[in-house]
């Protein structure tokens, strides 16, 4: 099912039972948060939340804001149009098993060709409801002198390691060392006819925050050699009521747009979308590789093609039926400005570092928009739901290189990038140490720091059956593997930012070929006859 607004999602979400409305104010400044975090932490993702009144600094903003619509598995199928994110998974894996491919790119390949099949390709209109109302703004002069610091952060960290003084930097990524309590970011309501950023119902997420961030915004950016654009999900804070940090980390598609723009030093335009079909967030944060379209993948999901519209401001296009957009720019001319500090989905806060800015020239939206948001902090929380329907739809991508691969799963625990583990159908000695090297080579699976492998009995969703094998079939030093690679920008626990080091353990049944000399003991298992004619006796609980 394709939505043609957020709304009519909520409504959805309503009919199916998976939605509350709060009817009283709520703070953006972390009362939202409050509420969010506790039923993202009930059983199963809990319900998505409508936030009828939200405040900011205590005024009512124009705009509702929806809340953990995602953050289920219930919901995160609501939002593909299916029954169940398995559903389209199996559609994938049929697809790839009715003309099966001979190499990723080729998988890759056939993945697109059968998108354009369904029509999915996006096509570009001349007006839509995104712009039924329109805000524009003049762009500002090229700033040249240095941007305000960001807000005090209070850290642990070893008494020799670094001095005292406040706004120490550390030489190469200018980490923020101070000491000291947050300061209190206080932004002003402007006008509320006059829509800008301060008007919308952008929350300050937790305590130490140095503001508020923009938490699902999809980014678009082109290359300016190629045309090759790009969709993707990097947070925004919010500066003052027309600027923003823009969070692109250096490993990300928009920061290598970036980069090509600061070689030429002309300003970088950006389209910043919130809304419109569910689908778009998530196509925005699929670990998509490079050629394959944010809004064809969308449009393949939701059965129908995405309708793009042109910016008012740049000749970026973004989805028609969106429900915000923010148009604008990046110019290279300008510093860098600290951004953060953030809680963030590691559990901890990001500390400040300098990134750009972007200039909004541009907001407009429809007349009836909601304003869709998301927190992330300490697990489980809605972008658990997320990234894993992201690894059960790409599952069968993963297969065409290694087709021993049995299923792959991200627990909670490991925030995505933190810990994987994957069963295998075993048929060779050290196959696992394969598997462990050609996933730290595909793609966004570089940022893994821990990798767990299974036999293809093990259920790897599981996380007490995985343990389990990891304790009996492991000899910790015969069966781990350390190596170094790039790292997540946002893991505190590295040396050095960006650059971390990797484990692999090997928990699958040891063969002969891998020096193990002794027999390997059989699983205890109940005979299957026996199951059976006690559970027909004294039924499956007696």
């Amino acid at each position: 099912m394709a939505f043609d607004s957020f709304k009519q999602f909520i409504d959805q979400l309503d009919r199916a039972g998976e939605l509350i409305r709060i009817a009283p104010p709520v703070a953006t400044e972390l009362e939202i948060t409050e509420l969010a975090d506790r039923r993202m932490k009930s059983p199963g993702g809990g319900k998505a939340l409508l936030i009828e009144k939200p405040t900011v600094n205590g005024q009512v903003s124009p705009f509702p804001l929806a809340i953990n619509t995602m953050g289920s598995w219930k919901r995160m199928a609501l939002s593909l149009g299916a029954n169940s994110v398995d559903e389209v998974a199996a559609e994938l894996g049929s697809l790839m098993k009715a003309r099966p491919p001979t190499s990723f790119r080729e998988a890759l390949k056939l993945l697109s060709t059968a998108m354009d099949l369904r029509h999915a390709r996006p096509k570009v209109v001349k007006d839509g409801p995104c712009r039924e109302v329109i805000h524009r703004f003049d762009p500002p002069p090229t700033r040249e002198e240095p941007w305000p610091p960001a807000p005090k952060v209070p850290f642990s960290r070893p008494p020799d390691t670094f001095s005292p003084s406040v706004g120490e930097r550390d030489g190469v990524r200018g980490l923020v060392r101070g000491e000291g309590r947050s300061e209190r970011v206080q932004l002003e309501t402007r006008n509320p006819k006059l829509q800008t950023l301060l008007n919308l119902p952008i929350q300050k997420c937790w305590p130490l925050d140095g503001g508020r961030f923009i938490t699902l915004p999809c980014v678009v950016t082109r290359d300016p050699d190629t045309g090759e654009r790009n969709v993707g999900m990097y947070r925004m804070q919010i500066y003052d009521e027309r600027t923003t940090g823009m969070h692109w980390q250096l490993q990300k598609v928009g920061a290598r747009h970036g980069r090509r723009y600061y070689e030429t030093g002309t300003r970088m335009p950006v389209a910043v979308f919130l809304g419109g079909d569910p689908v778009f967030a998530f196509a925005a944060t699929a670990p998509l590789p490079d050629g394959l379209d944010e809004f064809l993948l969308a449009g393949y999901l939701r059965k129908k093609s995405v309708e793009l519209i042109k910016c008012e401001t740049n000749d970026l296009e973004v989805p028609a039926n969106a429900d915000f957009v923010i148009e604008g720019y990046v110019d290279p001319r300008e510093p860098l400005r600290e951004e953060g500090p953030f809680g963030d989905h590691t559990g901890y806060y990001t500390l400040p570092e300098p990134y750009p800015v972007f200039h909004v020239t541009a907001i407009t939206h429809r007349k009836d928009a909601v304003y869709p948001a998301t927190i992330v902090g300490m697990p489980p929380m809605e972008d658990f739901y997320i990234g894993s329907a992201s690894v059960k739809l790409f599952l069968p991508i993963f297969k065409m290189n290694f087709p021993e691969i049995v299923d792959i799963a991200l627990p909670a625990e490991g925030v995505f990038h933190n810990l994987v583990f994957v069963s295998i159908k075993k048929t060779y000695p050290m196959q696992a140490y394969k598997i462990m090297h050609g996933l730290w080579g595909m793609g966004q699976m570089m940022f893994t720091k821990y990798i767990v492998v299974v036999d293809d009995d093990v259920d790897v969703h599981n996380t007490s059956e995985v343990l389990f094998r990891l304790c009996a079939n492991t000899d910790p030093q015969r069966d781990s593997i350390f190596t170094k690679g790039p790292a997540d920008v946002l893991d505190h626990a590295t040396s050095e930012i960006a650059v971390g080091s990797k484990l692999g353990i090997d928990a699958t049944k040891k063969l002969p070929g891998e020096g193990f000399k002794r027999a390997w003991p059989p699983l205890i298992k109940m005979d299957d006859t026996v199951k059976a004619k006690v559970e027909k006796l004294f039924g499956v609980n007696p």
